[in-house]
C-alpha cells in the first residue's frame, strides 16, 4: 500500500514536471532570441571644410541638437578679404570683357566700310593718275613740236607724279584694309579671353562665399554630441575630427546563428530587452537580413581550403527597428547590448 502511494506521489510529481514543460515549449514556441545584439545608429563627423582659428564654440558634450544648429564658427575675416577681393576681380574683368564687346562690335562694323573706302580711293587715285599720265603725254608732243613751254611740260611731268604717288598710297591703304579679317578675328579673340576671365572670376567668387559660409560648422542631422575635441582659440585644418554626431535614429544589429533563420521573415514582431535598463520591455520588428556572414565580411575572413576544416555555425547580422524609441530618461546609444526576442508564427508576421 505504501508503495502505490509512493508511486502515485512520484506519476503526480512527474506530471506536473511534464506539464511545466509543455507549457514553457507552447508558450515559447515559435520564439528566437539571441543575446549576441547591440544598439547600432547613424555616427558623423564634425570636421571643418576650412581652416582658421576657433572664434565661438556652441556645442557641449553630450549635448542634444539639431539638424541646422550651428555648432562651431571659425573666424571669418581672411574669408571676407578674399571674398571681397574676388568681387573686385570679377567686376574689373567683367568690365574689360564689356569693353572688348564694344571693341568687337565697332570693329566688325568699321573693317568692312574701311575697305569700300579704300577702294573707293584707289579708284578715284587711279582715275587722276591716268589723266594726269595723258596730259603729260600730250604735253610732251606739244613741246617736241614747239607748241608748249619747258615750264609748261615740267608742271605737267610734276603733276602726273604726284598723282602716281597718291594712287600708291591709295592702293598701300587698300591692302591694308583688306587686313580687317584678321582684324576682327582678333578682337573676337580678345574678347572671348576676356569672358573666359569674367568665368574665373565667378568661379572664384563662388568659391570665397563657399569657403565664407563654411566658416561656419552646421549639424547634419538630428543628434547628441559626443567625444568633442575642440576649445575655443584652437586652430583647426581642413578636414580635423573635432567631434561625434550620434543620431537619434537608432535600430538594432542582432547577430543570429544561421540555423535560427530558417523562419525568420522580415516584418516580425521582436521584443527588445536592453542590458543597461532590465526593467524597460521595448518592441520593434525585423527589418531585413544581412546577404552574408558577419565573418565573411571581416578583415581576415576564414580560409577554408587549407585542409584544417573545422564546421562551425556561422553567425548572420539581422537589422531589427524600433517600433518607437523611449523618452530623453533612457538614454540608449549605439554599442548597447540588448537581447531581441523574434515572434516566428502569429501576429506581426509578413509573409513575402
Amino acid at each position: 500500500m505504501k508503495i502505490t502511494a509512493k508511486f502515485i506521489k512520484i506519476f503526480i510529481v512527474f506530471l506536473f514536471i511534464l506539464g511545466g514543460v509543455g507549457t514553457y515549449y507552447y508558450l515559447q514556441r515559435g520564439e528566437i532570441s539571441t543575446d549576441n545584439a547591440a544598439i547600432d545608429g547613424r555616427t558623423v563627423v564634425i570636421s571643418p571644410k576650412v581652416q582658421g582659428y576657433v572664434k565661438n564654440l556652441h556645442m557641449q558634450d553630450n549635448q542634444l541638437v539639431k539638424a541646422g544648429e550651428v555648432l562651431l564658427e571659425i573666424d571669418p575675416t581672411d574669408y571676407l578679404i578674399r571674398r571681397d577681393r574676388a568681387k573686385a576681380t570679377l567686376a574689373a574683368a567683367q568690365a574689360a570683357a564689356n569693353a572688348s564687346h564694344r571693341n568687337l562690335e565697332t570693329t566688325a562694323v568699321s573693317a568692312p566700310s574701311t575697305i569700300d573706302g579704300a577702294q573707293a580711293q584707289v579708284a578715284s587715285a587711279k582715275a587722276t593718275w591716268e589723266k594726269s599720265l595723258s596730259d603729260m603725254q600730250r604735253m610732251e608732243s606739244l613741246f617736241n613740236a614747239g607748241a608748249c613751254s619747258e615750264q609748261q611740260l615740267d608742271q605737267a611731268i610734276a603733276t602726273e607724279r604726284s598723282s602716281r604717288s597718291t594712287l600708291n598710297k591709295m592702293r598701300a591703304d587698300l591692302r591694308s584694309a583688306n587686313t580687317a579679317t584678321s582684324v576682327i578675328a582678333a578682337a573676337k579673340d580678345t574678347s572671348e579671353q576676356l569672358q573666359a576671365q569674367v568665368k574665373q572670376a565667378e568661379v572664384d567668387l563662388v568659391q570665397a562665399e563657399n569657403d565664407l559660409a563654411n566658416t561656419k560648422i552646421i549639424a547634419p542631422i538630428d543628434g547628441r554630441i559626443t567625444k568633442r575635441s575642440v576649445e575655443i582659440g584652437n586652430y583647426v585644418q581642413a578636414g580635423q575630427q573635432l567631434s561625434s554626431l550620434v543620431g537619434t535614429e537608432l535600430w538594432i544589429i542582432a547577430n543570429f546563428k544561421e540555423t535560427q533563420l530558417e523562419h525568420l521573415q522580415p516584418g516580425q514582431a521582436v521584443d527588445i530587452r536592453i542590458d543597461a535598463f532590465p526593467n524597460v520591455k521595448l518592441s520593434g520588428k525585423v527589418d531585413s537580413m544581412q546577404a552574408g556572414t558577419g565573418g565573411h565580411f571581416s578583415l581576415f575572413p576564414a580560409e577554408n581550403a587549407t585542409g584544417n576544416f573545422v564546421k562551425i555555425v556561422q553567425r548572420v547580422p539581422v537589422k531589427i527597428v524600433f517600433d518607437s524609441l523611449p523618452d530623453e530618461s533612457i538614454h540608449l546609444g549605439p554599442g548597447m547590448s540588448v537581447t531581441p526576442t523574434v515572434h516566428t508564427v502569429g501576429a506581426g508576421v509578413k509573409h513575402e
